[in-house]
């Protein structure tokens, strides 16, 4: 296989180079499309004084949340804190610095992030908790609020199916915030169900170019439901 060839074959060197302090970008929005063995890896390692830019932090024991256990994690940036009564607790308690950012606008940071957009101007937040201490400018008679790009030492992110270049196809509302949080890494890694050779997937059906992803891993996958909800009998 030639040198675009991106698979490896363990979560060792999936995440090598992975240091404390470092900034990860994370894709999923709850237990939905994350990189659940990505984050067991770093659970492993045990790598801490993390920042970590996702939605949000999993539940308790379950995606992001099992790094808040062992105080892995030094700062959340998120669109909110949910269904994690630790990620909660750690927040109120001064433990974790957590910085709310609306779940559009982090979106867009992770995006810009991504395309080498430095920062862009948005009208959400303004004239909130959020905007305070942010540059204000006015566009057609609206008040818009200057937000920064995000940037990571490492993304980490889960597809449903890739080849080995790392062309991507996410499945169904999984895609979520995994293509723009894998755009803005400078190592983006990639779990996914299914490895394809090169040439088995339909251009057209593609929803991430392999020039993104620098690893790429093939995993088996829990995907927990955060709440199971049925019909009473």
């Amino acid at each position: 296989m030639s040198g675009f060839d991106k698979v490896v074959t363990s979560y060792a060197e999936a995440l090598e180079g992975l240091e404390d302090n470092m900034t990860i970008i994370a894709g999923g929005f709850g237990l939905c499309g994350i990189p659940e063995n990505l984050i067991k890896e770093i659970k492993r390692r045990g790598t801490k004084g993390l920042t970590i830019a996702s939605n949000n932090a999993g539940v308790d024991g379950k995606g992001l949340g099992i790094l808040l256990e062992d105080q892995q994690i030094a700062k959340m940036i998120a669109s909110y804190v949910g269904e994690n009564a630790l990620f909660e607790a750690q927040m109120m308690s001064g433990e974790l610095e957590v910085e709310l950012t609306p779940q559009g606008t982090l979106a867009e940071k992770m995006r810009a992030g991504g395309a080498g957009i430095p920062a862009f101007f948005t009208a959400t937040g303004y004239g909130t908790p959020v905007g305070e201490g942010k540059e204000v400018r006015e566009f057609d008679g609206r008040n818009y609020i200057l937000e920064e790009a995000l940037y990571g030492d490492f993304s980490i992110a889960k597809a449903w199916k890739a080849d080995r270049y790392g062309n991507l196809m996410f499945r169904k509302t999984a895609r979520n915030f995994n293509p723009m949080a894998i755009t803005a890494g400078k190592i983006a890694v990639v779990e996914v169900e299914e490895i394809v050779e090169v040439g088995q997937l339909d251009p057209d059906e593609i929803h991430l170019s392999g020039i993104y992803v620098n690893r790429l891993i093939q995993g088996t996958f829990e995907k927990t439901i955060e709440q199971r909800t049925v019909r009473s009998a």
